[in-house]
């Protein structure tokens, strides 16, 4: 299954390729896998981009196993994916050029928690769950959360957002520091456990987002959080996204310190009652959390009880019992598997798009696309992260039905004009990877686009680090 990308760089060199292959196995011995299941694993897997598998995979156990590789493989000009969960939706760990994945599920050790300081240093194969699972007994917890078990490294990669991104911020606000395998297998360090600094360019955030095109991940210092006294989750159902959507405004624009504010359309409630046995109303919903001490929770919610009231929703009911709360965002967690098993069959897929606009054009830019979605008689239930603006839609389409498959592309292809038009991005936190590529120079400009290609030539004058993503070819 998958819809073909045709901006592939070159293949590598047959003999390059097998000299690298040689020089990995007597480094790495049964570490290096060539297997066709394997390497079609760590290939992509989601949505409907063409799987593109690399030559090998590297199991990688240590910050030396990545150096090595990535030395190995410069002087063979061979590629070098770096691969996490694989759980990105945009092509990012295809090999279209051929290659080495780096598999780094076994660099998951946490080296050091600083609780007084409020952050810890991890290495790139710590999960998401493992973390704050790691973390519990001291008070602490890290807030990202993109709804997969994604490991760190990979959201740094990515520069992963997620429901909880409208009072704790996104993977950019949580990243200090980094170290970085450069090109030649030598160690960038970015910065220090400090705050704050105004020492040199912010060289962190650059590779946060880069995606794996300019260098390796092979440490992390990250920002943490205590874990609330009091959580509050609640739901209320509207009878249109446009009067969910006003709600979501008003309550940022009052500054109600919200959590998570996740909207659900009535087509993404419905999928939801059926895949996680829920009975919500099936009209539009919002999801809350709310995070504080109870006196604190209590006026939160009661304050977005009137809003949601004066916008035309329902009664506003929350519970602070954990069971309660987990039951309901993992139905939201499971969205995709819920939309999923809408339409069940071995040729229909399900692609996972998101655009972001400023909150004052959330309403329109959802209805909108509800109305497109109409006029193209498809399938395409919609959650998002409405609270800064960014939602999702999880497009089904028959992928032998060249038709549907046509009326997807230009579904997918007006939502991103649309949020463009709006002042907005193509995507919010997907990241570009090959899908979204042809979207960049319209947003950003040429300009733009030149000296991102500048960057990366400084600092991959080579290409080998995940090449044929973000920047298309000039």
């Amino acid at each position: 299954m998958g819809t073909t990308i045709t901006n592939n760089p070159p293949r590598v060199e047959p003999k390059a390729l097998a000299s690298a292959l040689e020089q990995l196995a007597a480094r790495f011995g049964n570490r290096l896998i060539t297997s066709q299941a394997v390497r079609e694993q760590h290939g992509h897997t989601t949505t409907w981009i063409v799987n593109q598998p690399p030559d090998g995979v590297v199991m990688a156990q240590e910050t030396a196993d990545i150096q090595d590789v990535v030395r190995i493989c410069a002087k063979n000009r061979v590629p070098v994916i770096a691969f996490g969960t694989g759980t990105s939706l945009e092509g990012q760990v295809n090999a279209p050029a051929g290659g080495i994945s780096i598999d780094l599920r076994d660099m998951n050790k946490v080296l050091a928690v600083h609780a007084e300081d409020l952050d810890c240093v991890i290495q790139p194969g710590v999960t998401r769950k493992a973390l704050n699972e790691h973390l519990r007994d001291q008070g602490l917890f890290f807030p990202i959360d993109p709804g997969a078990d994604a490991s760190l490294g990979g959201m740094a990669s990515t520069r992963a957002s997620g429901t909880n991104a409208v009072r704790y911020g996104t993977m950019r606000d949580s990243v200090l520091a980094l170290k970085v395998v450069r090109g030649d297998g030598e160690i960038i360090t970015t910065g220090t456990r400090a705050k704050k600094s105004s020492a040199g360019y912010d060289l962190t955030h650059l590779f946060v987002g880069a995606e794996g095109t300019l260098g390796i991940i092979s440490e992390l210092t990250i920002r943490l959080r205590g874990i609330p006294d009091t959580i509050a989750a609640g739901a209320v159902s509207f009878e249109t996204v446009h009067g969910a959507c006003q709600a979501v405004i008003l309550a940022i624009q009052t500054g109600i310190p919200v959590a998570r504010i996740e909207l659900l359309n009535a087509a993404q409630v419905k999928a939801c009652n059926a895949y996680s046995k829920l009975t919500l109303p099936e009209t539009p919903l919002l999801l809350m959390e709310f995070h504080g001490s109870e006196v604190e929770v209590g006026e939160q919610s009661k304050a977005f009880g009137e809003i949601a009231k004066d916008c035309g929703g329902g009664d506003f009911s929350w519970t602070t019992k954990p069971e309660d709360r987990t039951k309901l965002w993992q139905a939201r967690h499971d969205a995709y598997w819920s939309v999923k098993a809408l339409r069940p069959g071995d040729s229909i897929g399900v692609v996972a798009t998101d655009v972001c606009v400023p909150i004052s054009r959330l309403a329109d830019c959802v209805g909108e696309t509800e109305e497109d979605l109409k006029r193209l008689n498809l399938l395409s239930p919609i959650v998002g992260h409405v609270g800064d603006g960014n939602f999702h839609c999880s497009l089904v389409c028959d992928i032998n039905d060249a038709d549907e498959m046509a009326r997807g592309e230009e579904f997918m292809h007006r939502l991103v004009e649309r949020a463009q038009a709006m002042d907005g991005t193509c995507t919010g936190e997907h990241g570009i990877g090959q899908g979204k590529q042809k979207y960049l120079k319209a947003e950003l400009g040429p300009e733009a686009l030149d000296a991102m290609r500048a960057l990366k030539q400084a600092l991959d004058p080579l290409n080998i680090f995940n090449p044929g993503k973000i920047v298309p070819e000039a």
